[in-house]
């Protein structure tokens, strides 16, 4: 039960559109097409068995390692308001 000017399930449709944004932001991060032979990055061949296993990959796996770190660091806190929402 939500009290005050919130509505009746406030709570949970913060954290469905919180799962929601969460789910497009992977899907968006997603490759697609033909994998390149050679990372874009640091110009070292990728593996056969990884193109194949990601289609439209485009980084080796030590440069996407890097690029995953990074991403976690600078990913924030989530301000859609509720407090715990903000508790990682």
């Amino acid at each position: 039960m939500a009290g005050g000017w919130a509505e009746d399930g406030a709570v949970q449709k913060q954290i469905d559109d919180t799962v929601d944004d969460a789910i497009a932001q992977a899907r968006s991060q997603l490759h697609h097409g033909e994998s390149a032979e050679f990372c874009v990055e640091c110009d070292e061949p990728i593996p056969l068995a990884r193109r194949q296993a990601l289609p439209g990959v485009i980084y080796c796996i030590h440069c996407q390692e890097a690029r995953d770190k990074q991403q976690f660091a600078a990913s924030g806190i989530n301000r859609r308001g509720s407090k715990d929402s903000q508790l990682r």
